[in-house]
């Protein structure tokens, strides 16, 4: 091989299997004298890759653990492996690693050639996974790369977004943060033509689609992209309180119900009254029922009438 980038590439390739590789068989592999490997081998050193030699009648070589990643070269089974690993990641929001997923993945599929890009999209087409039983709704990765990719950019992205109710338009906004919240995915951009921040759901998401054209980054509001989300989704999200009484202990409550003791308010040593509040009626009747006591519900009534339907349901189902 006397092309000597070419032959750089593939001697890289080879140290990047974890294993010692002597210096004739490198020789042999590559089509050069062992000279040739060792000034090779002192090149790719020189271009901050770790490499360590041993001595003897056939000295071997093997590539090390730096302070620094090098860049890596991947064959094709390896890109492809590695994309689709990526994609199950970000899709599965797994715990400490899916925005790390999802930045990786948009770097990956920015460099894949067009061939390789065409089997993972036919390998995702081919694959089914199982709904987490934590439930949330899935998305589509293609949407998180696109996303990211466009953040990095600092580009403007156009989208179909889906409504709560169904409705769909299509939105142009300034992409900012990938937020993930649990197995829900949001992106905080500034929607351009309504001049306002917004999130998104991203799995509402659909046809995501660079414009290139690009934009001044400005500065979230209060700076912090999760508590932006955190409190967007909070004032959105409809809140139900409710007062209580509980034929139970305070301090039994508290330690069943795991509430702030600012909520529960001693009665006397029999019963106690809690203030509580969730934004679902059947998250606030199940924290009730939970407990395992007798109450009395003094609102809201929508509370009372759905604790009615979940006991003739009870009752139905026992007979």
């Amino acid at each position: 091989m006397t092309d000597t980038p070419g032959r750089l590439l593939t001697l890289l390739s080879l140290l990047q299997t974890p294993r010692e590789w002597p210096g004739g068989e490198l020789a042999d592999r590559l089509g050069v004298s062992p000279r040739t490997v060792r000034r090779d081998i002192d090149r790719l050193r020189g271009l901050g890759y770790p490499i360590e030699g041993t001595t003897g009648p056939d000295g071997g070589y093997r590539l090390v653990a730096g302070t620094a990643m090098p860049p890596l070269l991947l064959d094709d089974e390896e890109s492809v492996a590695i994309a689709v690993s990526l994609r199950t990641a970000a899709s599965n929001a797994v715990d400490g690693i899916g925005d790390a997923s999802v930045r990786a993945l948009a770097k990956l599929e920015q460099v894949l050639p067009a061939r390789l890009r065409r089997r993972v999209a036919v390998l995702n087409a081919a694959t089914v996974a199982m709904p987490h039983p934590g439930g949330g709704s899935r998305v589509d990765p293609d949407v998180l790369a696109a996303a990211a990719a466009a953040i990095a950019n600092r580009e403007a992205l156009r989208f179909a977004y889906v409504k709560a109710d169904g409705a769909e338009g299509r939105r142009k906004a300034e992409p900012y943060r990938l937020v993930a919240a649990g197995r829900r995915w949001y992106l905080l951009a500034r929607d351009t033509e309504r001049d306002d921040w917004r999130i998104f759901r991203a799995d509402r998401i659909r046809d995501p689609r660079p414009t290139g054209q690009r934009f001044a980054p400005r500065e979230i509001p209060g700076g912090d992209a999760v508590a932006f989300v955190t409190d967007r989704m909070y004032a959105l999200a409809p809140v139900h309180t409710a007062t209580v009484t509980l034929r139970a202990p305070a301090e039994e409550v508290r330690v069943g119900l795991g509430a702030d003791p600012a909520d529960v308010t001693p009665l006397d040593e029999r019963t106690c009254r809690l203030d509580t509040y969730a934004d679902t009626l059947p998250w606030l009747a199940a924290r009730l029922l939970m407990l395992g006591c007798d109450f009395t519900v003094h609102g809201p009534p929508e509370l009372v009438e759905h604790l009615r339907e979940l006991g003739g349901r009870a009752t139905r189902a026992a007979g």
